[in-house]
């Protein structure tokens, strides 16, 4: 409607501003249009627009994963505030806000980074506290953007996705040639590789059958290293790996554990399959598993504690049902009293205990994590000049008094200027 003033306040998702013309067509999506996508129509986009407007979208879900990747500013809305837009309205989009309006002064911009990230190095706090910001890779091309965004390390490859084109089984040869292709691409930063994390929504193809893998809560990651054909490509991957580690800096990292006895016994399995010393990880990705998490640090050499399963674990709600989305709250001031007790204690803990997933990588959500302890986080390359920022600009006793609050905080609580809380 002309000359009315329109402003929507949706949840942030990833950081930025975008200006452009409103469109829900996937067809003709140009780089100056503010895209309206529902959470199914993200697979199908071909063409980045300027900016993304995801209706009813569920954070943590594998679709909003995708755009979480290309670090596009974004924006979830619920879709009865789109009622009076149209296709072709001039609009501005902030990803930090929230806000979305035609009003180009009513969103902020995102400030300039002080000091890039350098590759390879720490990045300091405002008060000089080193902070690892490391890449969640899942393919070459990730691993150049890590590279070129001075990543700390790679943190995280998802070594599942990691397959031949034509379905067939992998042997040690293709992980031998995949695997060195990654560790060149990013030269000389140590790389953590996940052995193979099968799960719904990450079925190698069809290899195994939809019922032997089950729900969100069935058969994954650890859980199916027994299964044919997963032990024979986790053999291989350690063939693999086993070779490569006299060149280049690899770490092991072990999927979807929660107790000490599947961490004892696959540990064992690992460093007896490997010829050379690896340090050995795991992932703590259950609320058994951040419970233990304390009695796994004797046994591990470093945990890397997985958000998005873990929230859908913690608060009882498929991740990729957009209409359980509510309940997946990344504000929750219940889920930083949960990750209180496991945050990092020593200097040592502090870059061997790594928070991995979408919620260090939301708005207002990192300051709150370093106030807590943490120190290590595994992230898309995309948003870590947003993040370096982020972590330049905030002092760690600002962030401990902020992390204070949130825990101390009520549901729904206005906590601090730094917390961007979505109210549906």
């Amino acid at each position: 409607m002309p000359g009315k003033s329109i402003q929507i306040k949706g949840m942030p998702y990833v950081a930025g501003v975008a200006h452009g013309a409103l469109q829900h067509e996937l067809d003709s999506v140009t780089p100056q249009s503010i895209l309206v996508v529902s959470q199914d129509d993200i697979p199908s986009i071909t063409s980045l627009p300027a900016g993304f407007v995801v209706i009813d979208g569920a954070p943590f879900s594998h679709a909003m994963i995708g755009i979480l990747g290309h670090g596009i500013p974004t924006v979830i809305v619920n879709k009865q505030v789109l009622v009076d837009l149209t296709d072709g309205m001039e609009l501005s989009l902030d990803g930090v806000s929230g806000i979305i309006s035609n009003d180009p002064a009513a969103v902020s911009s995102v400030a300039s980074i002080t000091s890039p990230a350098i590759l390879g190095n720490a990045i300091n706090t405002a008060d000089g506290q080193p902070v690892y910001l490391r890449a969640s890779v899942r393919n070459i091309e990730a691993a150049r953007k890590a590279r070129a965004a001075g990543v700390e390390s790679i943190g995280l490859v998802r070594s599942e996705f990691f397959m031949p084109e034509d379905g067939s089984v992998p042997d040690a040869q293709y992980y031998r040639e995949v695997f060195t292709a990654l560790c060149e691409t990013v030269k000389p930063l140590a790389v953590t590789i996940r052995l193979l994390d099968v799960a719904p929504d990450k079925n190698l193809k069809g290899l195994l059958p939809d019922d032997v893998v089950g729900g969100v809560l069935g058969l994954q990651g650890a859980r199916l290293f027994a299964t044919e054909p997963v032990r024979s490509m986790l053999d291989a991957q350690l063939q693999a790996i086993d070779e490569l580690t006299e060149q280049y800096d690899i770490r092991i990292l072990i999927p979807y554990l929660v107790n000490r006895q599947e961490l004892e016994y696959w540990t064992k399995y690992i460093n007896n399959a490997l010829t050379r010393s690896v340090p050995v990880g795991a992932m703590a990705e259950t609320p058994a598993s951040v419970l233990d998490l304390p009695n796994w640090l004797d046994i591990t050499d470093f945990v890397s504690i997985g958000c998005n399963d873990l929230m859908q674990c913690l608060f009882a709600a498929d991740r990729d049902r957009a209409e359980l989305r509510q309940y997946l709250d990344p504000y929750a001031p219940l889920l930083y009293r949960f990750l209180a007790p496991i945050a990092p204690t020593t200097t040592e803990q502090a870059a061997n205990i790594q928070v991995c997933g979408v919620l260090p990588q939301l708005p207002g959500v990192l300051p709150v994590l370093l106030g807590l302890g943490f120190r290590a986080f595994s992230v898309d390359a995309a948003l870590v000049p947003y993040l370096a920022q982020t972590i330049q600009s905030t002092s760690i006793t600002e962030a401990e008094q902020l992390a204070e609050k949130v825990c101390q905080a009520r549901d729904f609580d206005l906590l601090d200027e730094y917390l961007i809380k979505w109210v549906l």
